[in-house]
């Protein structure tokens, strides 16, 4: 049963909630009361695991309920984030957990023409972080802050100019953070991109890092929790001490490796994946906060390897992800 907060969510009230509470969910897996974070009962994995139990596709349902009783980000890329942010976030406080976010409307933001869009200007996107600020409240959160978008301008985008780009994420990160209980993380993309930790430092210290809970990796990539966490490391050194959290949604079985016959870029819906760590803040790691699904499980990275566009829900990638998982 929900029930209402008397009052924002801090640290010390998420801590004794999560001795009780117990995950929002509509699927019929076990939902992971361990985890502090929102799972979405409308989820698109949750739909689908509903519409196949109504088939009689009741194995390849319980096999998508891996996916649908666990967290995942809610990714804010359209002109009004408000009602989006406000409704689960309410929802998330309502169960005593938090809503994860991610920003992702950066002018340009993807110069990989995948996911194409983004805020029209500099001061389009400015409106658009105070509208999303503004919809977080004093409700928890965590928000993910651009994924790509340091990363690019170092392994040398054209389409943007650095320190415009820059500028605005740093606007970001402040505008987030003066919102109470909200905990924002910088993306630093993954392992792969930029192998050398410190090409990324001065650029994420440009984009405001330094005002950040912390930096981001292997959002929608498959690096394994290994990988990812030494690079945390090496990059927190040159960062004062900063905290990272990893995106484990799908690297259960590590990236994909290309070959002369199949020139497609390993990151872009590769085969044979699985879900990875299911979220939660128990890492091991002093310097690693979460393990998050920031990436949503089953939404195509585009149209490659016969994939919808970017964003848009592909069942039966979605199936082979949550059949291949071994947690």
């Amino acid at each position: 049963m929900r029930r209402t907060l008397p009052g924002p969510v801090g640290r010390t009230l998420l801590a004794a909630l999560l001795a009780g509470a117990c995950c929002t969910g509509a699927s019929r897996g076990a939902a992971d009361t361990s985890s502090p974070f929102w799972v979405d009962p409308g989820s698109r994995a949750a739909q689908q695991a509903a519409a196949w139990r109504r088939e009689g596709r009741v194995a390849d349902a319980a096999i998508m309920d891996r996916i649908a009783s666990r967290a995942q980000a809610e990714w804010l890329n359209g002109p009004d984030p408000g009602p989006v942010v406000r409704a689960r976030t309410t929802a998330a406080a309502q169960a005593g957990r938090l809503a994860v976010l991610v920003a992702y409307y950066i002018p340009n933001r993807d110069c990989g023409q995948y996911s194409t869009g983004g805020a029209a200007d500099a001061a389009d996107y400015r409106a658009w972080v105070d509208r999303f600020a503004a919809a977080l409240g004093d409700r928890g959160a965590y928000v993910i802050v651009e994924p790509d978008a340091v990363s690019q301008v170092v392994a040398g985008c054209t389409r943007v100019v650095a320190a415009q780009r820059f500028a605005l994420l740093a606007y970001a990160v402040d505008r987030f953070e003066r919102q109470p209980h909200t905990h924002v993380y910088l993306d630093a993309g993954n392992s792969s991109w930029i192998p050398e930790a410190w090409r990324q430092v001065e650029a994420l210290k440009s984009s405001g890092v330094a005002h950040a809970d912390g930096f981001a990796l292997n959002v929608s990539n498959f690096q394994t929790n290994k990988a990812s966490s030494a690079y945390g490391d090496w990059l927190s050194k040159d960062l004062g001490g900063k905290h990272y959290v990893i995106d484990t949604s799908r690297n259960g079985n590590g990236p994909y490796t290309t070959d002369a016959t199949n020139a497609t870029d390993a990151w872009c819906n590769p085969p044979g994946r699985a879900l990875g760590t299911p979220p939660t803040t128990r890492t091991d790691n002093a310097l690693l906060d979460a393990y998050l699904w920031i990436k949503r499980p089953g939404e195509s990275d585009g149209t490659c390897r016969g994939g919808p566009p970017a964003g848009q829900w592909w069942p039966s990638y979605a199936l082979g992800l949550a059949r291949n998982a071994t947690g």
